[in-house]
């Protein structure tokens, strides 16, 4: 008579309990994955068997519940897919995208491992590098184009050029100015006009003015019997020589878009491409995996993009610690994209993905193995019991 099959029930038993009892204490742990223990019977060269032994404790990686937290280096990946650290040279795998940013521009998580991605100009598709968010600020931009759409009033009467040269100063000698702020190569912005004046029907000339400085250069339009731009002319290269030291500055205007009815003048829209210089102000994460810095000056660049990476074999992971995992022959060779590419999906900010344990089903998962704990227990008890009657027998 022997015990092993029930001793063998009762490590199989408390074996459970304690990947139980893991998932329960990981319950609220953002990114945990719950596993459950799993037995196989023994059998030797007999017809009863000789009990039971753990086969293995396979994780569940199905998706937990995305819940928003408003913090914007608070991460969660909508779809498959895991953030990718470095940490003391090794690599990690994590659902967990609680970042901080140190003060050297890294985004760590809790335990001080790098998120990893592709600096701004490096192609996707290559090895991930450490993502750091560089501290210098955005340089001063000058102003190369200048985009607007007006409206010019045919019922203005025709400037006779000849007669009347052009004078900023002599209203009579244009026919309609507007403005707008240009800025040299140091950010300095200057105080410019654009000014049209019709010099024969359906044909406006252009001029730019900055500061008092007249461009050399003159433009040309030309409309349609139906009011549209027709041809352009001399709008690509006004010149101006700023005496700040700053560069010399070359600036073309694009009108497309531009009417001329009887109507009063009217601008549109306009945009210019200039700016001065700005200190980042804050981060943000877009659903792509972008990591967009915006500046004082009002300028938004792309730093950078977020790997993930993914696996054949999601159950051939190691367990990491801290939230993660290691990749595995079983697990295979990762494979490394960036959210929205393929079968990756895509970065919620502001949000983080809570563990996918279900409490109510590990509770009465914990009865039950409790119950089998008692019964092989008891079994033990019962096994003891007829062995002291055998050994009573006279």
């Amino acid at each position: 008579m022997g015990f092993s099959q029930a001793l063998s029930g009762l490590r199989a038993a408390a074996i459970n309990l304690d990947v139980i009892s893991n998932n329960v204490a990981n319950s609220q742990i953002v990114g945990f994955k719950s596993s459950r223990a799993q037995f196989a019977d023994i059998y030797a060269n007999a017809e009863v068997g000789l009990g039971t032994r753990l086969a293995g404790v396979v994780q569940d990686f199905s998706d937990g519940n995305i819940e928003t937290t408003d913090r914007g280096l608070d991460l969660a990946v909508s779809g498959k897919g895991f953030f990718r650290f470095e940490a003391a040279g090794e690599i990690i795998y994590s659902r967990n995208g609680q970042l901080t940013m140190d003060r050297s521009g890294y985004l760590t998580n809790a335990s001080g491992a790098r998120l990893t991605g592709y600096p701004a100009g490096i192609d996707f598709g290559g090895q991930p590098q450490v993502m750091q968010i560089p501290s210098v600020g955005l340089p001063a931009y000058a102003t190369n184009s200048i985009e607007a759409t007006f409206n010019m009033d045919t019922r203005s009467a025709i400037v006779n050029r000849g007669a009347i040269p052009f004078d900023p100063a002599n209203a009579n000698s244009y026919s309609y100015t507007n403005s707008v702020t240009l800025y040299d190569s140091l950010g300095t912005p200057h105080q410019s006009q654009m000014y049209f004046t019709k010099t024969a029907i359906n044909t406006w000339e252009v001029r730019l003015v900055r500061d008092n400085e007249v461009a050399p250069e003159i433009g040309q339009l030309t409309f349609d019997g139906n009011g549209l731009l027709d041809t352009v002319t001399g709008l690509d290269a006004f010149t101006f020589a700023p005496p700040n030291g700053s560069d010399p500055m070359t600036v073309s205007m694009e009108l497309e878009g531009s009417t001329q009815f009887a109507n009063e003048f009217e601008l549109a829209e306009i945009f210019q491409d200039g700016y001065v210089s700005g200190t980042l102000m804050q981060v943000n994460i877009n659903e792509l995996g972008e990591i967009v810095g915006t500046y004082s000056n009002e300028q938004e660049r792309v730093l950078g993009t977020i790997a993930l990476a993914n696996f054949q074999s999601l159950e051939g992971l190691q367990p990491a610690g801290d939230n993660g995992w290691r990749e595995t022959t079983e697990s295979g060779q990762p494979i490394v994209s960036v959210p929205g590419q393929g079968q990756f999906g895509n970065i919620m900010a502001g949000a983080v993905e809570a563990s996918n344990v279900d409490l109510t089903q590990e509770l009465v998962a914990m009865i039950i193995a409790q119950r089998n704990y008692q019964a092989n227990a008891q079994s033990i008890k019962s096994q003891d019991e007829a062995l002291q009657t055998t050994m009573q027998l006279r």
